[in-house]
């Protein structure tokens, strides 16, 4: 049997593959692991992004922490750092938060951080996957009155939001803004954070249904943000994604700004101010080879992990570094929070833009991008750890790898969150790693079909 947990949570079609019943199990076997033996009446403090599905996943997670005894603060709809963040401020002995992220409406997910904020290591979720498959035989349940309560957190988004505001600072008032909120969970705290700082504000996406979440919006469908931005003469726009741990930004030309640039331009400006610790920056293979040679041209380590922001986190405390992050926009500003933050991201790249007094597409020529082709295969979830083992396959692989050494690279790697195995080639060529990427797509899709 496969993993229960990917890079980022459960995650599944909701009420296919996570069903409430998963859900029940995960809410009781994760209070168990993580609230347990604390000796006094734990307390998890749950959220949800704007999923049609995260009524019933909530309720039936609920159920299952309060039949073990554990107390529930439930904050409604805040975005996943929103979590992260106010399990700590609030005391709480953990959080969990119920997103699939930038995935379609029909997904959803469940992941939990423990009593710090901190994503749970490997060996924990193995931990309570292990309950979970041996039928919650040894999670001790409450009866009567000794099951856990459930109380609304009413203040969890104004908390959140006025800690992102305060922790930035700046006066952005002349500042043209506009925002995308993906019909998402930072549809009531991004607007309020930036409005709460003077930036003249033009919101798109943020009248969610349950259903139109991530649709032709967000991070992941960024056209309409760059239309919006260059027909408004904005200063700049940022794209979050469904959970808004994300966060991609558009110059005033309507020109896309990816997570690899933006950490570019925070690295800079962090190790001008003498505040970059350690002067490093941390990252995944996934970041374009640009970073890495503005990095080395301007005295700033990169640090490389694999693919996902829980194993740049690890790295970033283990280091005991500020700042590091993933192309796609999760970005760590680990002084502030302990996930990555999509508002906070965006707050402080227009603290930047603001101070310098350069436009944004200034601020971009940080870094020269690389040109690279990415492309996603549909792979069955049962064949995403063995599709490199099929001889065509692996023989494709090795004569790319060939072919752009030294002069790019080629990286082929299972998605921890969906059946997706993705596919990127860097290199100087657009067209010609555009093709070769397809090609190796098409015979990775057939081997596996």
């Amino acid at each position: 049997m496969s993993r229960m947990f990917g890079t980022d949570g459960v995650r599944g079609i909701a009420g296919e593959e996570l069903t409430p019943e998963l859900a029940m199990q995960l809410g009781a076997a994760g209070a168990c692991v993580l609230a347990g033996d604390k000796g006094h009446k734990p307390v998890i403090l749950i959220g949800r992004d704007t999923r049609i599905s995260g009524g019933m996943l909530g309720s039936a997670l609920i159920a299952g922490i309060t039949s073990t005894g554990a107390d529930v603060m439930d904050a409604g709809v805040v975005p996943t750092p929103a979590i992260a963040y106010l399990t700590v401020k609030y005391g709480c002995d953990a959080g969990v938060v119920i997103s699939a992220s930038h995935n379609p409406a029909k997904f959803n997910g469940i992941k939990f951080f423990d009593g710090r904020g901190f994503k749970l290591p490997d060996a924990t979720e193995d931990k309570i996957e292990a309950l979970i498959k041996d039928g919650l035989k040894d999670v001790k349940r409450a009866a009567g009155d000794a099951s856990g309560r459930v109380m609304n957190c009413e203040n969890a988004a104004v908390d959140y939001a006025e800690h992102c505001a305060e922790a930035v600072n700046v006066d952005l008032k002349g500042l043209k803004i506009v925002i995308d909120c993906a019909e998402g969970a930072s549809s009531v705290t991004s607007p309020m954070a930036l409005k709460k700082l003077g930036a003249d504000l033009t919101v798109l996406h943020n009248s969610p249904d349950g259903v139109n979440i991530n649709r032709d919006c967000g991070s992941t469908h960024m056209e309409e943000l760059c239309r919006t931005v260059k027909e408004l003469h904005a200063d700049a726009g940022l794209a979050f994604d469904g959970d808004a741990d994300r966060c991609l930004a558009v110059d005033e030309n309507g020109n896309m700004i990816d997570g690899d640039v933006m950490m570019a331009i925070n690295a800079m400006y962090m190790k001008e101010k003498g505040i970059l610790k350690k002067d490093t920056l941390t990252v995944t293979v996934m970041s374009n080879l640009g970073l890495t040679l503005m990095a080395e041209k301007n005295g700033i380590k990169i640090v490389k992990t694999k693919v996902g922001d829980r194993y740049v986190l690890e790295k970033m405390q283990e280091d005991g570094t500020s700042i590091g992050g993933e192309q796609s926009g999760h970005i760590i500003f680990l002084d502030e929070n302990t996930t990555g933050d999509g508002l906070l991201s965006g707050l402080h790249l227009l603290r930047i833009l603001k101070e310098s007094g350069k436009k944004m597409s200034e601020l971009a020529k940080v870094m020269e991008v690389l040109p690279q082709a990415l492309v996603n295969v549909p792979v069955p979830n049962e064949k995403k750890a063995v599709f490199a083992d099929i001889p065509e396959v692996k023989t494709a692989i090795e004569d790319l790898e060939k072919k752009y050494s030294g002069e790019g690279r080629v990286l082929i790697r299972p998605s921890g969150t969906e059946p997706l195995v993705r596919v990127m080639i860097e290199g100087r060529d657009k067209g010609l790693i555009d093709a070769d990427a397809k090609a190796l797509a098409d015979v990775i899709a057939k081997a596996v079909s």
